[in-house]
Formats: C-alpha cells, sequence, structure tokens
C-alpha cells in the first residue's frame, strides 16, 4: 500500500509540473511517508498540554508557566543536537538560542507570535525517534487569535489536510466545546476515520476529588464511562486518565526532591495529612513551594505513602509514579493505536493531501486513489471501526466489540485481534482465525440484517481471511 501512494506521488508530481506550488505539496508528501508519525496535542488553555508532551518525551522541552505558553504551533522531533528553529509568516528561518533555566527549555520568540507560522524543536532522544510530537496553542483562550492557531492547524482554512496524522486531544471533563471543536476539524475526505486517529485524555486526572489519595481511581472510572458516551464514541477511539504532572515529576525524579520526600514521610503523618489539605497550608508549615510545584499535593501525599511503604530508592520511586500516573496506560494506547498503523496512516495523509489536488480535475489521479482505497483492505478496516464506533453501522451489541477487536482496536497482532493472548502459539491462533471466519461468514449472510451490517460482515469475512493467510497450518 505505501509503494501505490509513493507511485501515485510520483505520478501527479510528473502531471502537475507546471504547478510549482502543488509540486511542492507533492514532495513533501512524499518525503513525509519516510518521516515518524505526528501527532498534534491539543486541548484547551491550561489542560495540561505542555506538561503532557514532556512526560512522553521525558525531559523539560516544553515550558509550562503559569501564562499560555504555547502561543505557536510547535514541533518536538528526533535531532542530532538541541536546536530551536522559527518560521516566520513572511521571510526565512531563523535559529532561535537553546537557553534551559532550572533544567527546562526556555523559548524567547524575539517577535509577535502574530508573526510566526510555527518552532520547530530538535531534540535528541530516543522518545521522538519514532513520533514527532506537535504542540498546538490553547483552544478558547481568552485571546482569539492564539485559539484560531489551533484550529487553522487542525482545520486548515484553506481545506488542505491538517500535518498532523493524529491527535491527543486533552480534556479536564467531557464538555460540550470539546465534543464541538473534535467534531470541527472531523475529515471530509477519502478514507474518512476521526475517531479512530484521534485520543482523548482525561488529563491532570490527579485533580479529580480533590486531589485524595484514591483520586487516580476515581479519575480512570470517569474515563471508562468516557467511552461509551455517544458524544466522544464517535470522535475519539479511547479515552485515558494521566496525571500528566506526576508523569512527568516521575519521568525527571531528582535525587535532591528524593530527600526531600524522604524527609517528609518520616514526620507524624496525621501532621503531613493536615498539612497537605491545602497548597498555602502546606507551604507555609512545611516550606518546599518548588516540590508543590513539581509534584503538586497528590504527588506529594502519593510519593510520601509509597517511602513509607518501603520504596528506597528515586528510582523505585520513579518507576511507581510513572506507573500509577497512567502514563504506561497512554503510551500503550498510543503504540496499539498509532505506531501499529504508522504507515497506514500516514497514507491516509498522503491520499487526503492528494485528492485535495485532483478534486473536480479530469486528469486520472481521481481513478487511482479509488483503486488504492478499493485495494487496500486497511482502508476498509479503517471505515468500518470509525462507523462502529460512532454508531452508523448497526451490529448486534455483542458482535460490535468482537468486530472492533477484530479490526485492531486493541493492537494488530493476530492472537490480539482474535482474543488470544499476544503469545498464543500458532496453532491456536489458526483455530480461533478460521472459526471466527465461519462465524463471520454466517453473520454476512444472515438475512436479519440490513444492507450496510451486511457489507460490515463482509469486511471482517475479509479480515477473518487475511488472518488465517498470516497463520498457516503445521506441514
Amino acid at each position: 500500500m505505501k509503494a501505490a501512494v509513493r507511485d501515485v506521488l510520483h505520478k501527479a508530481i510528473a502531471r502537475y509540473g507546471d504547478q510549482p506550488r502543488t509540486v511542492e505539496l507533492l514532495r513533501r508528501q512524499v518525503a513525509r511517508l519516510d518521516e515518524p508519525l505526528r501527532v498534534a496535542i491539543a486541548g484547551k488553555v491550561k489542560a495540561g498540554k505542555s506538561t503532557l508532551l514532556n512526560a512522553l518525551v521525558g525531559e523539560a522541552v516544553a515550558p509550562t508557566d503559569a501564562g499560555e505558553c504555547t502561543k505557536v504551533v510547535t514541533w518536538y522531533r528526533d535531532g542530532l543536537s538541541p536546536r530551536v528553529t522559527l518560521y516566520p509568516k513572511q521571510g526565512g528561518p531563523a535559529q532561535l538560542p537553546v537557553v534551559r533555566r532550572d533544567g527546562a527549555l526556555d523559548i524567547d520568540l524575539g517577535r509577535p507570535a502574530d508573526d510566526v507560522d510555527r518552532l520547530v524543536v530538535d531534540w535528541p532522544t530516543r522518545s521522538l525517534r519514532t513520533t514527532t510530537l506537535i504542540d498546538t496553542p490553547g483552544v478558547a483562550s481568552v485571546n482569539a487569535d492564539v485559539s484560531a492557531r489551533a484550529h487553522r492547524f487542525l482545520d486548515p482554512e484553506d481545506d488542505t489536510p491538517t500535518e498532523a496524522d493524529a491527535v491527543i486531544y486533552l480534556m479536564r471533563h467531557l464538555h460540550s466545546a470539546d465534543a464541538d471543536f473534535l467534531e470541527s476539524f472531523r475529515d471530509r475526505g477519502v478514507a474518512r476515520a476521526t475517531s479512530v486517529t484521534t485520543v482523548a485524555v482525561l488529563s491532570r486526572a490527579d485533580e479529580i476529588g480533590g486531589g485524595r489519595a484514591d483520586a487516580m481511581f476515581s479519575a480512570r472510572a470517569i474515563a471508562t464511562r468516557y467511552r461509551s458516551e455517544p458524544a466522544l464514541r464517535g470522535l475519539c477511539q479511547n479515552v485515558v486518565a494521566v496525571a500528566g504532572l506526576l508523569a512527568h515529576t516521575g519521568r525527571t525524579l531528582r535525587q535532591n526532591e528524593f530527600t526531600a520526600l524522604a524527609e517528609l514521610a518520616a514526620k507524624p503523618r496525621e501532621d503531613l495529612e493536615s498539612a497537605l489539605l491545602s497548597t498555602d497550608r502546606f507551604t507555609r508549615v512545611h516550606g518546599h513551594g518548588e516540590l508543590v510545584a513539581r509534584f503538586g499535593l497528590f504527588g506529594i501525599r502519593l510519593a510520601t505513602s509509597l517511602i513509607r511503604q518501603g520504596t528506597r530508592t528515586p528510582a523505585e520511586l520513579a518507576d511507581e509514579l510513572v506507573a500509577r500516573s497512567g502514563l504506561s496506560d497512554l503510551q500503550k494506547v498510543l503504540t496499539t493505536q498509532f505506531t501499529e498503523r504508522r504507515d497506514l496512516l500516514k497514507a491516509r495523509s498522503a491520499l487526503l493531501a492528494l485528492e485535495r489536488v485532483t478534486r473536480g480535475d479530469d486528469r486520472g489521479l481521481a481513478r487511482d486513489i479509488e483503486r488504492i482505497l478499493a485495494g487496500a483492505h486497511e482502508f476498509a478496516e479503517l471505515r468500518l471501526l470509525s462507523a462502529l464506533r460512532a454508531g452508523t453501522v448497526a451490529l448486534p451489541k455483542p458482535l460490535v466489540r468482537e468486530a472492533e477487536r477484530l479490526l485492531g482496536d486493541d493492537g494488530g497482532a493476530a492472537p490480539v485481534r482474535l482474543g488470544l493472548p499476544l503469545e498464543a502459539d500458532q496453532r491456536a491462533t489458526r483455530a480461533a482465525a478460521l472459526e471466527a471466519l465461519r462465524r463471520w461468514h454466517e453473520h454476512a449472510e444472515n438475512p436479519a440484517f440490513g444492507r450496510r451490517a451486511s457489507d460490515a460482515c463482509r469486511v471482517l469475512v475479509r479480515t477473518c481471511e487475511g488472518l488465517v493467510t498470516r497463520t498457516p497450518g503445521q506441514r
């Protein structure tokens, strides 16, 4: 499929050789096929976008001070050495100094944000080798121009496709404005599948319930409920609860912070819990204002509790904080639903761009696009998965979950699609694939199903046939 998309892009470049801007757009799409997956992070102001980005990277590369730090779209990608490049709306790119204050990257634009198209931060780190993260300005900012930049990036005004292959959308709770924003950049072109290219994050999850010890349990329960909310189900593939501050601090824990937490853990528990009722009370009694900024009250409460329970080293504490933050859950979702579909999502982005070029054109490229879409079963799976989540294809409820799993909702490996453990052997996997193929053949011929449901079952039949082919019988 990737080769077919590359070929049709080169064919389009040759045909539009007399249109330099179109050729440049298409060449960027060719190069994009071999680049890391582009994942945008979006959400309202102060939803915790930059903090979550830092947690995913494992370093403080995105500014997170009290103001609206992200005033322009900022790309974070792997590089040989730290570098910050500003791309203005007019003129050539400019290199900005790489300055770190208190361990965090400090970026000074040196000009009004309105004059800047984007920033690109190159940073040498393993976390960015397979994924480029794009921090977008806050939605619903008090500054309308700041919000407009996020909208223009995710839903360009000239109807070109967004430069992101997938989106992580942060929200503090389910609000109609969040659903409206997700709806605003729903794809309008080929391979439409907004819900399976978007993951929602219930951010700052530790603040639910006032930062109580059971805050993350409550947040995970809310995220589970949101997954079945009609307002979100058709707009995102999953909802994950993450305490971004806890995750970031866990990944960047310092020895002096561990020492300070150990000293707090040694104090009478009742006195410490009393002080942790509010930030003002804690800092008045114990000081440690920087500790509060880095951990929050929930993080201090959790860290000191873990130390009392036997956590003895900074490394052990860091691992526990990250595990309890929900970051690992998010990373698993991103791997399963984005990284494993990397080539498919990038091919989809290229076809969206190509469709825009060929719209209303009779040069035959539209037929090439249709041929790729018809011949690539992966696109049929992507569209069906999106339709199932949106409820536009009606299957009996017991079948929907199995269908989503077969389509790769839990992961692309054959055993996982068939509901088996990942380590299941070839014989068990083949037997399960043959049984699934038999069942979905029967569903496809069920006279009680309408046409759309029957067509959906036929897509799943082909999926099962592919799984059988991938697990040949023993000779």
